[in-house]
Order: structure tokens, then sequence, then C-alpha cells
């Protein structure tokens, strides 16, 4: 099984605030849905109450939720009380899974992890919720755009790059 984390930081690391986004990047949102779509995909309970309702469950992916509330309900998602067993779940259904959120997630799933699809935020926004630190275990395989520190233009004016990165254990 591929696990992949996907998520958007700003120049800090920051990826959210108050339970939300720290930006609008209409692109990022296409490009996220575009990479999960068919996969299941893993959140905390934070990330998922993050969701407006009309979005909950994300649409065309199983969606799987950790928390430690055993009582905890997320109509559409399966619920489960660790990372380990969300994996786990997540492997009966697919051979690829998307870790998407929040902050504990990531970094609990740091060392199981394959790829890492970031996009590169061009603001300088602090948040309450951060990347994990990528190491030097990580290298670049490839960049949207290609050229080494390009960039995209939202229509919003906010610039952006994607970036995926790989174990260098794992490189092609």
């Amino acid at each position: 099984m591929v696990v992949r984390a996907i998520w958007a930081q700003s120049a800090s690391g920051a990826i959210g605030a108050d339970g939300g986004m720290l930006w609008t990047l209409p692109e990022d949102m296409a490009f996220f849905k575009r990479a999960t779509t068919g996969s299941p995909v893993v959140m905390g309970r934070r990330t998922w109450q993050s969701f407006p309702d009309r979005f909950r469950p994300l649409p065309d992916r199983p969606n799987i939720v950790i928390t430690r509330d055993e009582g905890f309900e997320a109509p559409g998602a399966e619920v489960v009380h660790s990372l380990d067993r969300a994996l786990a779940r997540a492997a009966e259904l697919d051979d690829e899974v998307w870790v998407i959120g929040g902050a504990e997630i990531y970094r609990q799933a740091m060392p199981l992890l394959d790829e890492l699809w970031v996009t590169r935020v061009d603001v300088d926004a602090e948040g309450d919720a951060y990347a994990p630190e990528i190491d030097g275990s990580w290298h670049l395989d490839r960049s949207d755009p290609p050229e080494h520190g390009g960039w995209h233009t939202s229509r919003t004016g906010t610039r952006y790059r994607f970036e995926v990165l790989r174990r260098d254990s794992l490189a092609s």
C-alpha cells in the first residue's frame, strides 16, 4: 500500500488557524480533489469537523475519521480510534491511501508515509496548526511548475506551487 499525505502550507509552515484555512486557493482545492478522489482519506476529528456540512463526507472516496472519543459519530464516514486502525482499514479498501490532516495526524503518520504532496503557498501567514517537519530523508521528486522556485498565480492573486516529495529509499 502507498501512503501519501497532502496539505497546503504557508512559508512559515502554517496549515490552518481556528479550524479553517489561512487563504483562498481554488486551484489547490481542485488539485486536492483530483488527487484524492477514488482512494480512502484518513483524517482526524477536527479536520472532519472543519469541513462544511455539505462537504461531509468528502464525496467519491471512503472517509475514515480518527478520534479518541468512543462515542463520536461521523455520518457517512467510518470512525476508528487510532492511526494504525485507520491505515489498516484503508488497506482493506484500496492500495493507496491519503492522510489529509490535521497537524497531529500528519505528525503521527510521518514515519509511515511514502510520499508528501505539498502545496507551497507564498504567504507569510501564521496559524495554530503547522505542517510536520520535512527532514533530510525526503527529496523533491517533482514540482509544478517544474522550474526551480517557479510559481503559479491563483485567480485570487496568491502565488503557489505543487511539490511531490519522496523518501530517498523510494527514489526512482
